[in-house]
């Protein structure tokens, strides 16, 4: 009977592990792709996150995170942990001169207007859709261009040391056709926010969202469905920008990820 008891308790705790699959570097900065019987209820640092009816589920790791990532699987009364480093990362320092100083520090008769944009983000990206469009492959905003900035790095805009920066910056002409990463719904779509001008927020579900920056035109909607590699507007340089770029933004809820994460940058 004992023999017996080990055995199946060997057999569950094998099984309980067995097909847990993770994809992504577990770095500061990263997406993390994880995919596991969708029977299973999952936690991250105790965060409860959704579980797609084929067994997908993701999570980010921030720019500064220092400590280990615990990953909780539970099913039948039984529990499983894993624990993950999370890898350092070194970022670059970036210096931006030329910025209306009005955009680096900004007059106080603008702050409100600074706090609702920031309200109007902070609400898209706590979408927590059951969509799963995220397990699937992103692709380029746009087809041909030059990175200006990259993820992580500390900004010096004008000589004084800023907030870093969260994004992929792609330089091409303005007026150039923008695309969908991904499938998604819109969550936002103004044209004229304080810093960063015409903006769009893609909600892939699960709480991932990508933000497009500085958009010259916008051609979608609050609401609407996209298709990946649909046109949504066309590159610009409004909002805080020294010439025409997108800045391109992925987000796990509040948590600012790398979007060279889910790009394999050129």
């Amino acid at each position: 009977m004992r023999f017996l008891f080990l055995t199946i308790l060997i057999f569950f705790q094998t099984n309980l592990s067995h097909g847990i699959e993770f994809k992504g570097k577990f770095e500061q900065g990263s997406f993390i792709l994880g995919k596991a019987d969708p029977d299973y209820k999952i936690k991250v640092d105790n965060k409860k996150i959704r579980v797609s009816k084929d067994g997908f589920f993701v999570f980010g790791l921030g720019r500064d995170r220092k400590n280990d990532v615990v990953i909780k699987f539970y099913k039948k009364g039984k529990s499983k942990t894993i624990t993950k480093k999370v890898l350092k990362r070194e970022y670059k320092i970036q210096r931006i001169d030329g910025l209306p100083p009005k955009q680096v520090t900004p007059p106080p008769e603008v702050y409100a207007r600074i706090k609702k944009d920031n309200i109007l983000i902070g609400k898209a990206r706590s979408t927590d859709t059951a969509y799963d469009f995220f397990k699937n492959k992103f692709i380029y905003p746009i087809d041909k261009y030059i990175i200006t900035g990259v993820y992580g790095s500390q900004r010096i805009l004008n000589g004084k040391p800023r907030r870093p920066h969260y994004g992929i910056d792609f330089h091409a002409p303005e007026g150039t056709p923008v695309k969908a990463m991904m499938d998604g719904q819109v969550t936002l779509a103004i044209n004229d926010m304080y810093f960063t001008g015409g903006t769009i927020i893609f909600d892939h579900g699960h709480g991932i969202s990508t933000l497009y920056m500085h958009m010259k035109d916008i051609s979608v909607k609050k609401g609407q469905k996209v298709k990946q590699g649909e046109i949504v507007g066309t590159l610009g340089q409004s909002g805080r920008a020294t010439g025409p770029h997108l800045d391109i933004r992925l987000n796990w809820f509040n948590v600012k990820l790398d979007p060279s994460s889910v790009l394999k940058m050129k």
